[in-house]
């Protein structure tokens, strides 16, 4: 399960009967996503899909052919994201919410994307990925959006599926990382969004099996701090580590920046998708 920048994305929310019992949370919406080409249902409240899924999307660097697997894929945005602009992949979305992976499951089937639907916990350990198809050396790509707000500066939630989705313990990044870097074949492909004021327990984690590293700012707008970081990182790379130029998802003026504006659209992609 991950959790989201923004509440929501797109346009067409469509209140769904209360009565149905397929999401964990009483109500559901149907949401528009990548201007339209992408339709998902999702609980009112509680985890919503929002800018993260859909940048962190935009930044995966998959191709045809190659096995992505979206860890904590919530209702499927981000995984469905990237296989509606990489055609062919075998896309694989692991949720631990039950309710949730029978949205993606659902969400799949809706926008006739082809993927398998695992529901574990990211930080099980190798026996449980082994026992879901997952072994080590099984994904060419990973990407992932994991609950990164501080426990003891975030304001906890009474949504206890909200506060899962948004809230890290102490070994959270840690045991993400250590997920991703097991299933991951030499020289495989991590996507990854975080916090970018922990930047540094970003490159921490990502020292121990990964390299060549691609680091892309997120400024909400032109004058204040970034505050997510989008990163791309090789499994056994080598490479120098590369800073791209800041994205602001703003101008200075306070309007949106077009090309981000583009990329929610569905009509682009980011630089750490090229490889």
């Amino acid at each position: 399960m991950s959790r989201a920048f923004s509440s929501e994305v797109g346009s067409g929310s469509r209140e769904e009967n209360a009565s149905e019992k397929e999401s964990p949370a009483a109500e559901i919406t149907e949401d528009g996503f990548l201007g339209g080409q992408l339709r998902l249902r999702q609980p009112r409240s509680g985890h919503r899909a929002g800018h993260d899924a859909i940048l962190l999307a935009a930044a995966t660097p998959a191709r045809s052919g190659e096995r992505v697997v979206d860890l904590g894929s919530g209702v499927g945005a981000a995984g469905l994201a990237v296989a509606r602009r990489v055609s062919g992949i075998d896309l694989v979305l692991v949720e631990i919410d039950p309710g949730l992976a029978e949205l993606a499951r659902n969400n799949a089937a809706a926008n006739a994307i082809k993927a398998e639907v695992v529901i574990l916990d990211v930080e099980a350990g190798a026996a449980a990925f082994d026992d879901a198809g997952l072994g080590p050396d099984s994904a060419d790509v990973v990407l992932m959006n994991p609950p990164f707000n501080d426990s003891t500066r975030h304001r906890a939630s009474p949504d206890g599926m909200r506060e899962r989705a948004h809230v890290a313990t102490a070994t959270t990044l840690a045991a993400w990382v250590h997920a991703a870097r097991r299933i991951l074949k030499s020289n495989g492909q991590l996507a990854m969004v975080w916090r970018a004021d922990e930047i540094a327990d970003v490159l921490a984690a990502l020292d121990r099996g990964f390299g060549s590293l691609e680091i892309l700012p997120v400024h909400g707008e032109a004058t204040s701090p970034a505050i997510r970081i989008l990163v791309r990182a090789t499994k056994g790379g080598r490479a120098p580590t590369r800073l791209h130029a800041a994205l602001l998802l703003k101008e200075e003026s306070g309007v949106p920046n077009k090309w981000v504006q583009e990329i929610l659209a569905g009509r682009g992609e980011l630089p750490l998708a090229r490889r």
